[in-house]
């Protein structure tokens, strides 16, 4: 039964638009997405540059304090840089409060030896330069879920459809996931469904992409799709806090991430960085709270995901040797 007491989503202005006759068009119901997550719900919620255990307590009282629902927490300095302790910490942490943990795996070309990745070109990028590379990652995946960690943080399309077979064969747990990283997101419908065939089970795309390619993707693949609502200045610097309401109708399954602008980079942590690590953990936490009051300033706040759901549903896949 439809409930008929539920408000309408209205968009940013339309009250006052519409009176002054600048009212913005109809919607087109058939650019809206027709997925969900699995049990429901259109969007769930991620903070990510999570660094360690101190910056992960820090989330997670202000989360509390701030009311801000979070169904996901990311780090992005790689499992290599945390200790076995720290990442025990961090799971039993996040499983507390029911909560996904997703740490990044391995080397990545951005901070080997390869010249070419700081060239005008950017070389092979954020990718794992050769086999000891992947190697390295691999070794990350398994130390990681092995101490708990069921999401894997990936930016190199070898590494994540090495990490899916090892899960096919059994080396890492059946129910982990696969998070694709913002670093490499696709930009185009074709490119993400290879991203789902690969294994991904969560895609970043990049935060400049049009409502209309949101559309586009839909059409072709329903992978649960993450996206900063405002991202990292490495990543653009973009915000799109009004457009939220309309990224979810157009782009659900949809993780939304909040980052933040004008802030520096703070990969590869260490405590050389801890007071800006900290206070860049809390104020992330403070524009989820300013997301999700929009949201509801316009009614559009219900289909939120149950909290501690984390698995993607059934999707796509290439066959595995």
């Amino acid at each position: 039964m439809t409930d008929t007491t539920a408000p309408t989503p209205r968009r940013p202005g339309e009250q006052a638009l519409a009176a002054l006759g600048l009212g913005a068009p109809a919607l087109d119901p058939s650019d809206a997405s027709p997925h969900t997550f699995p049990g429901g719900g259109r969007w769930r919620t991620e903070v990510p540059s999570v660094e360690g255990p101190e910056a992960l307590a820090v989330v997670l009282k202000e989360s509390s304090r701030l009311d801000v629902p979070v169904h996901r927490i990311s780090q992005g300095s790689g499992i290599w840089m945390l200790t076995d302790a720290e990442i025990t910490e961090m799971v039993e942490a996040t499983a507390e409060r029911d909560i996904e943990l997703c740490l990044f795996t391995g080397p990545r070309g951005t901070w080997d030896i390869g010249g070419s990745t700081r060239t005008d070109s950017k070389g092979g990028g954020l990718r794992a330069r050769g086999h000891d590379a992947v190697a390295g990652c691999v070794e990350d995946a398994v130390r990681a879920t092995e101490l708990g960690v069921k999401c894997l943080l990936v930016a190199d399309e070898g590494v994540l459809w090495t990490l899916h077979r090892a899960r096919v064969a059994g080396i890492l747990p059946a129910d982990t996931t696969l998070k694709v990283s913002a670093l490499i997101g696709p930009v185009n419908p074709t490119a993400y469904a290879v991203y789902e065939n690969l294994g991904g089970d969560s895609i970043n795309v990049p935060s400049d992409l049009t409502l209309d390619h949101l559309t586009e993707i839909r059409r072709v693949s329903a992978a649960p799709m993450d996206m900063y609502i405002e991202a990292p200045d490495d990543l653009g610097g973009y915000i799109r806090m009004y457009e939220v309401a309309e990224l979810i109708r157009r782009g659900a399954p949809l993780y939304l991430k909040f980052g933040l602008s004008k802030s520096p980079g703070i990969y590869p942590y260490g405590n050389h960085m801890r007071d800006l690590t900290l206070s860049t953990a809390k104020e992330r936490v403070r524009r989820g709270r300013l997301a999700l009051d929009l949201l509801a300033r316009h009614g559009a706040d219900g289909d939120m995901a149950p909290l501690g759901s984390r698995l993607p549903g059934a999707l796509k896949r290439f066959e595995t040797p």
